[in-house]
């Protein structure tokens, strides 16, 4: 077949959409199917680490004008509008001597309206979503998250006939954590090794916020992995950060996240997309939320005992997180039964499942 994905990412977008979208990538052309990623430059984008992974980008032009009269709440993670954005991908997808048979979108700034003019150039169109809170046109919708009422959330913003692949039973996990998950590690609750992870981007610096509350305490006994993604701008200073701790080991643009987590009793994080991740492997965490979206999904999650929820980005301070940390190491929070029921929740053939679906057309 030949497929068409169409994501951004930006340093306020995050880099988690287009990282999902890889691994669905993946596990498609594997199975020789042709697939091309149609993306837009903008401050922080990855159309470069796109194709060093063999797929062909085509670029959307950076937008001088910020004028977008979409509806939805991301409207402005477009920088145009959404009838100029729908017409370049057009134009992108007529050059294709190939008919397409998919498109891909995930996207929070795009709708039914986007996709309805799309409909024509393409057969099939799957949307992967994490909101409800916006109608689409689609073929098959795909969110891969937690939420206790995850059944009623896309009532009446479907079609009908849209197959709906709600949960982290599709998750979408490199196969990396696919291999991890064959020798993982069981937890015996001892707080031992601390891995620190707010995304990409980290566009509100909750990673500094954190080495700054382990500074507070006296955590030298901990080992401490600082992980941070090629997007962050403030790698340099929190790289400084770090090198001031023997104890703690920094790590950029990273490949072997699946070991870090693995290795790790506890994590420090957001709450995107890396939570399936971690469940994968059975790793707890303390969340903060960097995101409105993330906000539901934390607390869905923190209630059911897997993950302890701390806060708001822009409500937590270091002396919450110094609590939250004397929490978990005064027993109080248990790693052990943390661990246990996080496997339990996520295996890691959610690809293989998602696949299994597109390929039913």
């Amino acid at each position: 077949m030949n497929i068409f994905i169409r994501v951004d990412a930006s340093i306020e977008i995050g880099t988690g959409h287009v990282m999902r979208c890889l691994t669905l990538a993946k596990e498609l052309k594997n199975l020789g199917h042709q697939v091309a990623f149609i993306s837009r430059e903008l401050n922080g984008h990855m159309c470069n680490f796109i194709k060093s992974k063999g797929y062909t980008v085509y670029m959307l032009p950076k937008m001088k004008l910020v004028n977008s009269n979409c509806n939805t709440a991301h409207a402005h993670w477009l920088q145009t509008s959404w009838e100029i954005d729908a017409q370049q991908t057009i134009n992108i997808i007529n050059q294709n001597i190939s008919p397409v048979d998919w498109l891909i979108v995930d996207h929070y700034a795009l709708d039914k309206k986007w996709e309805e003019k799309l409909k024509e150039f393409t057969q099939y169109i799957m949307v992967i979503d994490d909101l409800a809170d916006k109608s689409h046109m689609c073929d098959i919708l795909l969110d891969q998250n937690y939420y206790t009422n995850i059944d009623q959330r896309y009532t009446k913003l479907l079609p009908k006939n849209c197959i709906k692949l709600l949960g982290p039973k599709y998750a979408l996990l490199r196969t990396e954590f696919l291999k991890r998950r064959k020798n993982v590690r069981k937890r015996t609750g001892n707080l031992k090794t601390v891995l620190i992870f707010f995304g990409g981007s980290d566009p509100t610096n909750e990673t500094f916020k954190v080495i700054k509350a382990l500074e507070a305490l006296d955590c030298t006994q901990l080992l401490i992995h600082v992980v941070i993604g090629q997007a962050n701008p403030q790698k340099d200073f929190i790289q400084n950060s770090c090198k001031k701790h023997s104890n703690m080991t920094f790590h950029y643009n990273i490949d072997y996240m699946s070991r870090l987590m693995n290795e790790a009793d506890l994590a420090i994080c957001a709450g995107g997309s890396t939570t399936w991740e971690r469940y994968c492997l059975g790793l707890p965490a303390l969340l903060i939320s960097v995101a409105y979206n993330q906000i539901e999904i934390c607390k869905a999650v923190g209630n059911l005992g897997i993950d302890f929820y701390i806060g708001k980005s822009d409500e937590i301070y270091e002396k919450d997180i110094c609590n939250s940390i004397e929490i978990v190491r005064s027993g109080n929070f248990d790693l052990e039964e943390s661990s246990r029921k996080a496997l339990e929740m996520v295996d890691a053939f959610g690809k293989t499942r998602v696949v299994s679906e597109i390929l039913q057309y």
